[in-house]
Parts: structure tokens; sequence; C-alpha cells
């Protein structure tokens, strides 16, 4: 039984020796030696990927509705965080869990976190972040040149001018998104006469001033729901971010694109509309896919609208001379977001934003007279965040320990990865994958091998001569069977939460070669470096046991479906 805290009586001494550092190490050390043993002991606790406790009882376990009056000592409240916390927390490291964008991370990411908590800088201002301000801002040098590559000259001129800034560190993606939306939608809006811009008059009179019904943003179905987020906060409105379907690799379709874009333009009924910003994906979060930018950018500038390009998943993969191709036309983009905390394997969370032009920042500039003031070097004048960690050591100490060849190699062990889980589901059978994958993301979904090859003969039938009798049997019958299949893989990803013992993640595609019904599938990110064949090959096999278990449920359903004949009409 688990002993009640130690109550301590409350009183300044003490207090005091909880803010400095002792004179000796030693009680230290003790702290940070037990800290580490838990740590350890998590990753090495047998189990499953999540704890067997329900949610309904770790609710009764937080279930304390006032802040603790008395202290309580540090080995106690350690010892309750061991045993509340980190043992019903996700082990998202495992190399069974491939399900999401968390993966493993190096161990040193631990002491870098702890030297961050430590040092407690803060980026906003010069006088709380000496140092780190600019290892801050040689970071996002590093970075832009890696997006951007401008000259040698350009780099040596900028990268400590405090006069300019080639991008922000953030909290996360949603915000570097919302930093180059931001960006987008004063140069769309800009002072101009007596009317003082967007920033200072808001989206009503931006609109009246510049004789606008709309001003929208443009992005493939699979863009990033952080765009609507950023569209509502910056006025502009989530009815406003027009969607254009995506091609049979989940690119943005560019004819579609091009057809909306020219269509805006020349609309005359219901006024006038700006596009602010066009939006390429550099890795889509459903199915990784990269947009074709090189002809996004094109379309973006020559309708004048600002071209930002989300790459918060892939533009990571620029450090590796591999993957350049597919990002061909992000050099040319106004904007690049990119997240620390996905292909950097920096822990949870930090963004960066970053802008080719080196005075876009110019835009959303701001001071104040006891931080940040006009004159300052303090980079927070060109942030949208005030007070921030030195988040940025991570990705910053992480480039020079594993270097662009180390991340070279993590990424062509991913690939590696990403084909092999293909081929071993393709060759069990009862598995249908259902995208191409560009950048370590795979969909696909359980169907049994005859319920499969039914669909492609149904499919087959769907070719020539549309609008038979035999055409619309095959449509119903593939539509139908598609829908209970859908239910299967419902119910199969729920059976594999049970289970626990390896995890992937769910999601609805309507870019299926199955268009345009939606297709629920099963989504594996294979980026975890310690996720090896042999793990593959569990998953697989567990997944197909479940499944084959389930699908008694479904099938005579499904055999009624298939045995029905032509309607009648």
């Amino acid at each position: 039984m688990n002993q009640p805290p130690r109550q301590i009586k409350s009183n300044l001494e003490y207090l005091k020796k909880l803010f400095i550092m002792p004179d000796s190490p030693d009680k230290f050390i003790e702290f940070g030696h037990e800290l580490l043993e838990m740590i350890h002991d998590f990753f090495q606790e047998k189990g499953g990927i999540h704890s067997s406790i329900t949610l309904p009882e770790l609710s009764r376990i937080f279930d304390q509705t006032a802040v603790p009056d008395s202290p309580q000592l540090i080995k106690d409240v350690l010892s309750e965080i061991k045993n509340k916390v980190i043992r019903h927390s996700v082990k998202v490291g495992s190399p069974y869990y491939i399900g999401h964008m968390t993966s493993a991370i190096p161990y040193f990411m631990i002491l870098l976190e702890m030297i961050i908590a430590a040092l407690n800088q803060n980026q906003v201002k010069i006088e709380t972040a000496k140092a780190s301000s600019f290892v801050e801002r040689e970071l996002v040098a590093w970075l832009h040149r890696l997006v951007f590559n401008r000259t040698d000259r350009f780099y040596e001129k900028n990268i400590q001018n405090p006069r300019v800034a080639l991008g922000n560190v953030t909290s996360d993606g949603t915000l570097a998104n919302m930093t180059a939306l931001l960006v987008a939608r004063e140069k769309a809006f800009p002072p101009e006469g007596d009317f003082p811009g967007a920033r200072m008059a808001g989206m009503e009179r931006a609109l009246a001033h510049y004789g606008c019904a709309r001003g929208v943003i443009i992005i493939s179905t699979r863009g990033h729901y952080s765009i609507r987020k950023a569209a509502s906060l910056l006025g502009i409105g989530e009815e406003n971010v027009i969607n254009i379907p995506v091609d049979e690799r989940n690119r943005i379709d560019i004819k579609k694109l091009r057809r909306r874009v020219r269509g805006l333009m020349e609309a005359k009924e219901g006024g006038k509309v700006r596009i602010i910003a066009i939006v390429g994906i550099a890795g889509t979060t459903e199915t990784g896919s990269v947009d074709n930018l090189h002809e996004m950018e094109r379309i973006a500038h020559e309708a004048g609208a600002h071209f930002h390009v989300d790459a918060c998943w892939g533009g990571s993969a620029l450090l590796a001379d591999d993957y350049r191709s597919m990002f061909q036309g992000i050099e040319r983009a106004d904007s690049v977001t990119i997240d620390a905390h996905k292909l950097l394997y920096c822990p949870m969370t930090m963004g960066l934003v970053l802008f080719r032009n080196e005075r876009d920042l110019q835009y959303i500039r701001h001071s104040s007279q006891y931080v940040i003031r006009r004159n300052s070097v303090d980079t927070g004048r060109f942030t949208v965040e005030g007070s921030r960690p030195f988040a940025c050591l991570k990705p910053w100490a992480s480039l020079k320990i594993i270097g662009r060849e180390g991340y070279g190699l993590l990424f062509g062990q991913a690939r590696k990865s990403t084909e092999k889980f293909k081929q071993i589901l393709d060759n069990c059978g009862n598995f249908e994958t259902l995208n191409e994958p560009e950048l370590f993301i795979l969909n696909y979904r359980f169907v049994p091998a005859k319920v499969l090859e039914k669909l492609n003969e149904w499919k087959r039938v769907l070719g020539p001569g549309r609008g038979s009798r035999g055409d619309k049997t095959a449509r119903e019958k593939l539509r139908k069977t598609n829908h209970l299949i859908n239910g299967l893989n419902i119910k199969l990803h729920k059976a594999l939460r049970l289970d626990d013992t390896t995890f992937v993640s769910r999601t609805k595609l309507e870019s299926t070669r199955y268009r345009p019904q939606n297709i629920v599938v099963l989504r594996a990110v294979l980026i975890n470096p310690l996720t090896d064949e042999r793990v593959l090959e569990e998953i697989v096999q567990t997944q197909n046991r479940i499944g084959l278990e389930i699908w008694k449920e479904f099938e005579p359903v499904y055999r009624r479906l298939a045995a029905k004949t032509a309607p009648r009409f």
C-alpha cells in the first residue's frame, strides 16, 4: 500500500533551497539519477504500448479539485510521477508504435532538455537570452539555406543581422503556418494612402478599401487543419479556405487549381476576390505526398498571391540529396514551415517558419516600451509569440551530432522500412495498399483475399462500357462492399487498440482508386529507426490474425451482397 505523501512545514529557508544549487552536487545528482532510472525503467518495461488502466480509472487518480496547501518532499512527488504519470504514458518510442509522426528520440535530447530548463532563457529579448539568441539565428540561417539556397554573401550579411529576420522559431507547426499566413495577409492588404493596412484596420476595412468581397487561401483537400485555424484567428474566415481536389497520388490537382484561380480572378458576381495565399504541401499528414511545388509557384505568383509551403512533415528531408528532386520549386516559395519534432527527431514541440525575403517579417514587426523596444536587437520584435523557451538548442545540437550524412542514413532506413512494410502487406494477400508512399507514410486496409479479388473484378467491369446493366450491378456491389470493409477496418483498428501490442492510426480518404467513395484506411508512419523487418512482420501477423477473426462477423453479410444479381428496372 502506498504511503501518503509526507507534509513539510512551509518556511522561507526550505523554499530558498529549492531555488539554488546546493554547495555539494550530491543531492542534485541523487535526484537526477533517480529520474533517469525511472525513464529507463519505463522504456524497459514489458507489456503493451499503453498501460491497462482505463480512462475513467485515470480520471479517478487525478481527481483533486484544489491546489495543494502544504509542501511535499521532492522524493515523494517524483514517486507519485512515477506511479501515476510515467506508468500510464504512451510508449511512442516503441518500434511497434507506427501510427503517428511522434517517434523515438535520441537519448541526448533528455540532456538538452535539462540544459534548456536549467538555463531558462526567454528568447523574446536579448536581456533574457544572450548567447541563445545567436544560436537561434544561426539555426534559422542553416535551414533557410537548406530551403532557399541563397548566396554566400546573403547569409554572411544576414545571419546575425538584427535589422532583419530570415524566419522565426515557433512553439509548433500551427503557429509557424499562422505566422506565414499573417505575413501573407499583410502583403495582400498593405497600407495605402490613409489606409493603415489590415493589421491596424482589420479585415472588414481592408476588404472595403481594396474593393474586395473576400480574401481567400487555397490549399488541397489534404491540407492540414492548422490552415483553417489560422484563417479563423486572422479574421479571414474558415469559409474562405478553398480546398482543391487531389489527384491519384494525393497531390493537388494542378488543372483544377488553375481553373479555380482563373475563376476567382475573373469573378464578377459576388464581388472581387483577392487570393491571399496559395499553399503547397511538402509531405501531407495523411499520405506523406508532396505537391507539384514548381507549378504551384508559377500559378501563385502569376495570380499575385503569396506562395506558402507547409513542409512541417517533409521539409527536413531536404537534408538528404536523394530527396531534393521531390521538392523542386520550394526554393521559389515566399515562406516555408518545418517542424523539428518530426523528421529532425526532436522532442515535442518546435516549429520554424522561413521567409525567402529577409524583410517580409517587417510586416508584423512590433515593439513595446518595457521589452522589444523599437531599436533593440531582440528576436521578439518579429515573432507572434512573446515568451519562448530555448527550444532551438535541440535541433541545433542534433544537426551537429547527427549531421546531414546521419540524417540521410535515417531517412534511408525509413524508406526501406516503408518499402518492406508494403511488400509484407502485399505478400500477405489479405491487405490492400492504397497509396504510393513518398515520405514514409503508408495507407492500407485489411481486405480478405477473396473479397479483394471480387473488388478487382468489379473495377474491371467498370472500365469500358459505362452505363450498362452489368456496370450498375458492379458499381452497387463495389460501393456496398467497400462500405462493409470500412466497418471491418474500423472494428479492426479498435481491436488493435485493445490488443495493444502494436499501434497504427486510422483515417478516411476520398482519393483512392475507389474515388469518390470514402475509404477507411490504416495509416503507418515508418520513421522509427528501431523498427526492423522482424517487427514489421509481427505487426502484419497480428493485424492479419485479428482481422480474420473479426471477418467472421462480416462474412455472412458479404456473401448475401456478392450473390445479388442486377436490379430490375
